[in-house]
């Protein structure tokens, strides 16, 4: 015999049916624990930033056709090592270094006296004062004018010589320290893949780099590229020390300690279960709104303003001690003068509403209704 029903089956006499739904929810939490973490981690903001002038790079700030170019004429290495591990190089060594962000033109007593040994430092990116000069000029030199976007110029100090400039100062100068010499340019999108169409500033930077006998690298271990080694000995071996320094760890951790709170709380009760309330009905309530609703739908405003109007007539007579037989208007209202020393008018008003012949529309009975609850203030 199969017996069947309309009624929610007790979920409590049937363990299987909640360990299903049990399994679900966990598997619901964990899918969407697994789609924030792949959601931070594709929106959060990338340090972009750090890539400009990096020869890895194929966008308009980088420097990757340039390296093609060099690539194709003269011998180039990419540095991925510290600046310290340069002094293992046997000299003479050109460093070119394209900083992401503007920098103070200082060298450091370490590099003074790496170069002074005959090796050379070109630094391209660093932080001068801004100029009447126009953004964009066409800089004179040997090879064809090279296109310079930036106002900045440097005025040259003692020691100093000019190699690009114009009459408000230098775009790329130079500066001596015993065999060797430093480089700077106030621009560090001297020949970005944003000039390949301008050769002469890919031709400029490769005649300004180029030694003879020179050992030339590109840095880009202050892009962020580090050599296996170099990543070995800072700790960054494996995927768990990366993590460790990066904020995708503690997001990682976060989502761990989600999803043990919600398989803990599908497993495990936090307090006694409780049972839901049901608010009691009130049947006369109940009632008097569904008869309210069909007496709007058929469009008897009249009928109610009947059988209110003769309840609010009673009620006032009660309050009066006029007894509960129905009396005439008049009576009731000079008994109502009488009773509380008011004016006729607010009553009068409500019974003349009441009495006449014309049905009255929705807007018309609210106003009645809110009328004969003004009157009912003073009984």
């Amino acid at each position: 015999m199969v017996i069947t029903t309309h009624y929610p089956l007790p979920t409590t006499h049937y363990p299987l049916l909640n360990m299903k739904r049990s399994n679900r929810v966990v598997w619901f939490g964990a899918i969407a624990a697994s789609i924030i973490i792949l959601i931070s981690f594709i929106a959060a903001p990338s340090n972009s930033k750090i890539n400009i002038g990096s020869t890895y790079n194929r966008a308009t700030d980088g420097y990757g056709a340039w390296y093609a170019f060099m690539q194709q004429r003269h011998s180039i290495q990419r540095w991925q090592k510290p600046f310290k591990e340069l002094e293992t190089q046997t000299p003479p060594v050109t460093l070119l270094q394209v900083n992401s962000y503007l920098k103070t033109p200082i060298i450091s007593p370490q590099e003074q006296k790496w170069l002074e040994k005959g090796n050379n430092l070109i630094i391209l990116g660093v932080r001068e004062d801004v100029t009447a000069a126009k953004f964009t000029t066409m800089q004179k030199s040997l090879i064809g004018d090279v296109k310079i976007d930036t106002g900045r110029r440097r005025q040259l100090s003692t020691g100093e010589e000019v190699d690009l400039g114009d009459r408000f100062g230098a775009v790329v100068w130079e500066r001596k320290y015993g065999k060797g010499k430093a480089i700077f340019a106030t621009t560090p999108y001297l020949a970005a893949n944003a000039y390949q169409d301008n050769l002469s500033n890919f031709q400029y930077l490769a005649d300004l780099v180029s030694q003879k006998g020179n050992i030339l690298f590109v840095d880009e271990y202050i892009h962020g590229y580090k050599d296996a080694s170099v990543r070995k000995s800072e700790g960054e071996k494996d995927l768990f020390s990366y993590l460790a320094k990066t904020p995708l760890l503690s997001m990682l951790v976060q989502a761990i300690a989600v999803l043990g709170v919600l398989i803990w709380a599908q497993n495990r009760r936090f307090g006694k279960p409780e049972s839901l309330y049901t608010p009691e009905i009130n049947n006369s309530q109940a009632y008097i709104q569904a008869l309210a609703g069909v007496l709007l739908k058929a469009d008897k405003n009249d009928f109610v303003v009947e059988m209110v109007g003769k309840q609010e007539q009673l009620q006032l007579q009660k309050a009066l001690g006029l007894g509960q037989v129905s009396i005439e208007h008049q009576t009731l209202i000079d008994a109502w003068v009488e009773k509380t020393g008011t004016t006729a008018a607010e009553l009068q008003a409500v019974l003349k509403l009441q009495s006449r012949q014309s049905p009255m529309s929705e807007r018309d009975l609210i106003s009645w209704l809110r009328k004969w609850q003004s009157v009912r203030r003073y009984y």
